[in-house]
């Protein structure tokens, strides 16, 4: 009887330990297959702290020299990138507390981001029933819509518009792919905050896709 092909997932797994491993030798080529690999989904992460790009590109450069630093205590109880955002969301925390600003993410503990609504009381007539309901979302909505690039800086600037908690949670669910237990542990929310927090996210740019939709459509 032939053997089963190894699965996608044991293939990933054993592609990352060879990384590490020829991280840990000093391999610039790996290092910069790294940075290839993880280095815009830590930038969009770093983003969600500050929106100074230019702060965010020193976070990132900061956790990358603690990420070479710390290596060998890697023990891949997280995939790689995993660790990495955490190692990017510590160091965008520590900036901002020695910058003396205010931690955007102290308020992810509040179940919600106060009276704002998901979606527009208008969107409903007086027995609380659609007036105009919206279009379906699924996982596959973001990388479907962001083919157009008219639509797709839509998506951006709707997503960069959003409260710094949303943001982030959208971009680590939405764009980025993290399931619910790594975006609760690395933001430090519980699944229903999560939760919470994405769908108003979700509504919000949903609407902006709409709007922008329509009138394209006209």
């Amino acid at each position: 009887m032939s053997r089963a092909a190894p699965s996608r997932e044991t293939d990933a797994s054993g592609d990352e330990r060879d990384l590490i491993l020829r991280l840990r030798a000093g391999d610039r080529a790996a290092f910069t297959a790294l940075v290839s690999s993880h280095g815009a989904a830590l930038l969009r992460l770093a983003t969600t702290f500050v929106k100074d790009r230019s702060i965010a590109e020193e976070i990132v450069q900061d956790a990358w020299v603690a990420a070479l630093e710390s290596l060998d205590g890697f023990e891949g109880r997280a995939s790689l990138r995993t660790w990495l955002l955490h190692i990017v969301a510590n160091k965008a925390r520590t900036r901002l507390t020695r910058d003396k600003r205010t931690v955007p993410f102290s308020a992810f503990a509040a179940p919600d981001d106060g009276d704002d609504p998901a979606v527009s009381p208008e969107r409903f007539d007086e027995r609380g029933m659609w007036k105009d309901p919206p279009g379906p979302w699924s996982e596959e909505n973001p990388e479907r819509l962001a083919h157009g690039k008219e639509t797709r800086a839509v998506l951006e600037r709707a997503i960069a518009a959003l409260p710094e908690a949303q943001r982030a949670v959208i971009t680590l669910r939405d764009i980025e792919g993290l399931e619910t237990e790594e975006i609760c542990n690395l933001l430090g929310v519980t699944v229903s905050n999560q939760r919470v927090l994405l769908h108003r996210a979700r509504s919000k740019v949903r609407e902006a896709l709409e709007k922008h939709m329509s009138g394209a459509a006209r």
